[in-house]
């Protein structure tokens, strides 16, 4: 699986879970998906990914989505 995929699928799931927890916790995990939201146009715009420079550390996935 390519590191942009799995940005994709963390994005993602991170997106769908702070949708639970604000349904069935507090509102306040809504806080988690803009910042996940902020995260992803931020990225677009300057190539920056923090999850990108984490995943290559840590030697998943392959190809270079983020530089």
């Amino acid at each position: 699986m390519t590191t942009e995929k799995i940005i994709r699928v963390l994005a993602g799931s991170m997106v769908l879970i702070s949708v639970a927890l604000a349904y069935f916790v507090s509102q306040r995990w809504l806080l988690m998906t803009c910042f996940v939201g902020v995260n992803l146009i931020q990225s677009a715009l300057t190539g920056f990914c923090p999850a990108g420079i984490v995943l290559k550390k840590l030697g998943i996935g392959s190809g270079s989505c983020c530089s």
